[in-house]
């Protein structure tokens, strides 16, 4: 199970009721942060959250919307909690971006009690523990280097106990070693491989996360099947030509990849001031029903 908290889903400036672009994935021990704009601090401290354990921080891009609020957040970090290092993914040009933000206009120069690691981003694996894989996937947006992101658990094999009585495999570190994927031999010298007693894969939860896109054709296969799809709505469909002129896409457009990708759940975010949020929803849910319009705030627990 991954959970999601929205701490701000306004795009470009924030509203009386919408914040800048930051967003918390949980799961198990681990929190990401995803974007850090303006009001960041003080959304985490509404929501509860709080800053402990948040060294681990994914850009999308590097536009202001998404990354000013880191600079206040470093800040705070360095002064009252105990982190030994945060982790800054991002692609080159949102990274350059940071370090001027957080070296020379927060700092001026000056140590940090911690240390900061800055990590490029690629498409491909980026994280990984026993229990999932967060992956980077490029998006096209204004400008190079901007990234989205699958959240996947790993598949999971039932064991089939009437199987290992039928080959004689007893209880214990045998057993073990199947479920880890380990080939074992018997004391009477069989061998016995996983395949012969472990059932079919249960595929895990599946998050797709992505924020500012311009065109989705691309974007089909990386979420196909996810159990959640988190993707801007920046402009209505009348306004397409003003999306396709600053690198957006429409409620409709997000909806037509929630449906042709076959995703169970579609969250829409990066909600311009221009539009009530009723009218983005009434859009995307002509095409696929199952959307949610988020606010800030909200929280949202994606399973199977």
């Amino acid at each position: 199970m991954f959970e999601i908290i929205f701490l701000g889903t306004s795009a470009s400036a924030p509203s009386v009721e919408r914040g800048l672009s930051a967003n918390i994935v949980l799961h198990n021990q681990h929190r990401f942060l995803i974007d850090c704009g303006e009001g960041t601090q003080r959304q985490l401290l509404k929501s509860g959250l709080g800053f402990r354990r948040l060294n681990k921080v994914l850009l999308t891009h590097g536009h202001l919307d998404h990354i000013l609020g880191l600079g206040g957040l470093v800040s705070t970090l360095s002064r009252w909690e105990a982190l030994h290092h945060i982790e800054i993914y991002g692609g080159n040009s949102a990274l350059e971006r940071v370090k001027i933000l957080i070296q020379d206009v927060v700092l001026g120069h000056v140590p940090l009690p911690f240390h900061v690691d800055y990590i490029p981003l690629k498409a491909g694996i980026i994280f990984e523990d026993k229990s999932f894989i967060l992956s980077a996937f490029p998006v096209s947006h204004r400008g190079t280097g901007c990234f989205g992101f699958v959240f996947e658990e790993k598949p999971h094999y039932p064991f089939n106990a009437d199987k290992a009585i039928m080959l004689g495999i007893p209880n214990g570190p045998e057993r073990r070693k199947l479920v880890e994927g380990k080939t074992i031999i018997l004391n009477d010298g069989r061998m016995i491989s996983p395949d012969d007693v472990l059932e079919p894969a249960i595929h895990g939860t599946k998050l797709v996360f992505i924020a500012d896109v311009g065109e989705t054709a691309e974007l089909v296969d990386i979420a196909q099947d996810a159990h959640a799809l988190v993707i801007e709505a920046t402009y209505v469909n009348r306004d397409v030509k003003m999306a396709r002129q600053f690198g957006h896409i429409t409620a409709a457009e997000g909806a037509t990849l929630a449906k042709m990708a076959n995703v169970k759940n579609l969250y829409l975010t990066h909600l311009s001031r221009r539009y009530h949020s009723h009218e983005v929803l009434a859009e995307a849910q002509a095409i696929f029903p199952n959307t949610i319009v988020v606010n800030d705030l909200d929280r949202v627990q994606v399973t199977r």
